[in-house]
Formats: structure tokens, C-alpha cells, sequence
């Protein structure tokens, strides 16, 4: 992602950063950026805990059967 930055880039970012948001605010948009990612990981792992079967061991439920269907409830395209 930050490949083809390189070490000057991150420096010029981080000096447009201090001058635009000032010393004193760059440690609360830290601590901002660092709850929105924690918050977005535990979001994640709660629907991937949600969607995993209550019981690994249990055999998923069969399908339903469906019985043959005859000639003459076949339907023709409209």
C-alpha cells in the first residue's frame, strides 16, 4: 500500500499533518484512529462468530426432497 511512498513522502506527510492539525491534536486523532479500528475488528468478529454454525459437529439439515414433477406441470416459456 505505502510502496511506492518512500521515506521522504511519510516525512513530508507527517509535517503537513503537525502543520495542519497542530502538536497538540495528532495524539487525539491517534487515539480516534486507533478506537474506529478496534471498534471496526471486534464489529467483524461478531459477524463472522454469527455466521459459523452454534455446533461445528452437527451435520448441516438435509435438503427437502422434491417430488418429480410430471408432464403435465411443466410450464411452457411465456
Amino acid at each position: 500500500m505505502l510502496n511506492g511512498i518512500g521515506a521522504p513522502g511519510i516525512i513530508l506527510l507527517v509535517i503537513l499533518a503537525l502543520l495542519l492539525f497542530g502538536p497538540n491534536k495528532l495524539p487525539e486523532l491517534g487515539r480516534a484512529v486507533g478506537r474506529t479500528f478496534r471498534e471496526f475488528k471486534e464489529g467483524t468478529r461478531d459477524i463472522i462468530a454469527d455466521t459459523e454454525p452454534a455446533d461445528k459437529g452437527e451435520a448441516p439439515a438435509p435438503a427437502a426432497q422434491k417430488a418429480p414433477v410430471s408432464p403435465m406441470e411443466k410450464r411452457l416459456p411465456e
